[in-house]
């Protein structure tokens, strides 16, 4: 066996958690460094996001997946309008910033969040209970017609890679913000959790919507990672109504919606309508042209 494929089996095995490791420690030391959370979790993120397209490129799930010039544009500046000024200015600053607010304030409602336990251990419950609400409004986004046409502009890429993870209307990404971000900031989750939170739903969205080549083994019974997501951006519905959950995949797991067949890879992606524009100003008003969201 070639050193090559050694290192891609290795690789495939260890990258996940090793990517999110290395991110936690380069938010955990920024943070001890006394660099402010929000700060630390933008770099902890970027830190993810360049280990993320190295092993895309040196050891991708698939070669023909590398984006075209034309769709890698229009990624970038999803990833630059919604990605960075939505969820990370409205979700890392804004809610950070709301969350100090309230604390000092006296306005965030007390008595029902669990400030006593450690850091990770917060951040932890934060994913699981985040991701219950963000659960049912993704199944909602792909049940109503009129919600589908905002969600099929995040399902219209006929490829997976990283940066198309900021692929969704800014109408979508604002709703997704009132619902599972904005809560915790009320009940007045500390700066440090909401920060940590944030570091794993980044990297995590960088990895599930990767070109990586991964198996995450009995991880895919917890995280949502790229192994089963893939399955949620086929192009055909049967495969595609499945594995909502945006962090965990524990929801999916107990509601019977997790899809990871054993002995298949998955087709082809994005929508039925093979001409859905692609451009970041067309998909700005796709949801309001019938007929263009066509599905499986």
């Amino acid at each position: 066996m070639s050193s090559q494929i050694q290192a891609s089996r290795l690789l495939a095995r260890v990258s996940y958690p090793g990517v999110i490791a290395i991110a936690f420690a380069v938010f955990a030391a920024m943070v001890g460094a006394g660099v402010h959370v929000t700060v630390a979790s933008y770099v902890a993120g970027l830190a993810g996001a360049a280990l993320v397209t190295l092993h895309e490129f040196k050891f991708p799930y698939r070669r023909e997946w590398h984006p075209a010039l034309s769709d890698a544009r229009a990624d970038l500046v999803f990833m630059l309008v919604v990605q960075v000024a939505l969820p990370y200015l409205l979700s890392i600053t804004l809610v950070i910033f709301l969350a100090e607010q309230f604390l000092t304030s006296g306005i965030a409602i007390d008595g029902i969040w669990p400030h006593e336990l450690p850091v990770a251990a917060q951040a932890a419950l934060m994913l699981v209970a985040a991701d219950f609400p963000r659960y049912w409004l993704h199944r909602a986004f792909h049940k109503f017609e009129f919600m589908w046409r905002y969600h099929a502009v995040h399902h219209s890429p006929h490829r997976l890679y990283w940066l198309n993870v900021g692929r969704f209307h800014p109408i979508e990404k604002a709703v997704q913000f009132g619902v599972d971000t904005l809560p915790f900031a009320l009940l007045g989750v500390s700066t440090d959790v909401l920060a940590a939170y944030f570091v794993f739903y980044a990297v995590n969205g960088f990895f599930q919507h990767s070109n990586c080549d991964v198996r995450l083994g009995l991880l895919n019974y917890v995280v949502s990672g790229p192994e089963l997501h893939r399955w949620h951006h086929s192009e055909f519905s049967v495969e595609s109504d499945t594995n909502f959950g945006n962090n965990l995949i524990v929801w999916d797991l107990l509601f019977g919606t997790r899809f990871l067949p054993d002995d298949q890879q998955v087709g082809r992606l994005g929508l039925l309508n093979r001409d859905y524009p692609n451009g970041f100003l067309a998909q700005m008003t796709t949801p309001f042209v019938a007929g263009l969201d066509k599905r499986g």
